[in-house]
């Protein structure tokens, strides 16, 4: 399988936010609650943002002639005395079904750690829900040499 790893620009907008209704849509399949309000026209114009104004960092993976978008890891920076300074969060990370197990992911992921380590990052973290709808997730992430570090994600809308 050809796969090509590049960083996304602006006019990727519309399959970043195709992706993440996708992503979205999976979780909630899985733990049968609507926990999203996704529209697609306004992540569009959102992910064009973000990109636009670096505040958000995302790289494709691109399969076939066609150059068809198929998985995306996103970047955010931030900053705590705990990480040592800066360091990066992963808030999406997708593959789509027919792509997994094949790869990318792992691609992907080694792009976010090459872009941390140009931007001086200490650490990358990402959360996965302690659900056993998400093991396959776990397990990736630790095949991928993260480690749990405790704590659950928790928050509160604003």
């Amino acid at each position: 399988m050809d796969i090509a790893i590049e960083r996304a620009l602006a006019a990727d907008a519309p399959a970043l936010a195709a992706m993440t209704g996708e992503l979205l849509d999976e979780i909630m399949a899985a733990v049968g609650v609507k926990a999203f309000n996704f529209d697609l026209e306004e992540a569009t114009a959102r992910a064009r943002e973000f990109l636009d104004r670096e505040r958000y960092f995302v790289f494709l993976a691109r399969a076939g002639r066609e150059c068809r978008a198929v998985g995306f890891v996103a970047l955010c920076e931030s900053w705590a005395l705990y990480a040592e300074g800066a360091f990066g969060i992963l808030p999406e990370l997708y593959v789509r079904p027919a792509y997994r197990s094949a790869g990318v992911g792992r691609s992907l992921v080694e792009a976010a750690r090459a872009f941390g380590r140009g931007r001086g990052w200490k650490r990358l973290e990402v959360t996965t829900p302690p659900l056993p709808e998400f093991e396959r997730t776990l397990r990736f992430y630790e095949r991928e040499g993260f480690s749990i570090s405790g704590g659950r994600k928790v928050r509160v809308l604003l």
